[in-house]
C-alpha cells in the first residue's frame, strides 16, 4: 500500500516547512515537495491525503513510564498504557523496573518482554534496573530485540 501526505507542516530537525511525504509498504521513502514525482510505479492505487492546515510532528519518546506489569495490574497494564500513549503520540518507550517482581534479572527481563510482545500496541523499549545485574541484562536486551 502506497500513501502521499499532500500539503502537510512537516516539523524536523527544527524545521518546520509544507511539504509532501511519501510512504510505502509502511515505509516513508521520500520527504519533500512534489512527492507525486517520486512515486514508485506501482499498480495498485495510492492513498492520497491532503494535510493542508495540518502538522506531522516526529513522535514522542516517553523515557519513563510506570506500566506495573508484571504483578501490579491494578494500577496499570502494558495493554492500556501503551494504548493511552499511542493516542498522545508517544511511538517508543521505557518501562521501568518497579514491578513484582522487579525486573533486577534476566529472567525477569524476559518475562516483561514476553508480555510486552503480546499486549503492546506499537514498538517499546524495556529500562532495567541497574543493580545488580546491569551486564546482564544489557546483554539479554541486545540478544533478544
Amino acid at each position: 500500500m502506497t500513501t502521499l501526505i499532500k500539503n502537510a507542516t512537516v516539523v524536523t530537525d527544527g524545521v518546520i516547512e509544507n511539504i509532501d511525504v511519501l510512504i510505502n509498504e509502511d515505509v516513508i521513502c521520500y520527504i519533500g515537495k512534489e512527492a507525486t514525482d517520486q512515486q514508485p510505479k506501482a499498480t495498485h492505487d495510492i492513498n492520497v491525503v491532503d494535510a493542508t492546515g495540518c502538522f506531522l510532528l516526529p513522535g514522542v519518546i516517553d523515557d519513563h513510564v510506570h506500566f506495573r506489569q508484571p504483578g501490579l495490574t491494578q494500577k496499570a497494564d502494558i495493554a492500556t498504557e501503551s494504548r493511552a500513549a499511542a493516542a498522545g503520540g508517544v511511538t517508543t518507550y521505557f518501562d521501568m523496573p518497579n514491578t513484582v517482581p522487579q525486573t533486577t534479572s534476566v529472567d525477569a527481563l524476559m518475562q516483561k518482554f514476553d508480555i510486552a510482545r503480546r499486549e503492546r500496541q506499537y514498538a517499546c523499549g524495556q529500562e532495567t534496573n541497574p543493580r545488580p545485574n546491569i551486564r546482564h541484562c544489557q546483554h539479554a536486551h541486545n540478544d533478544t530485540l
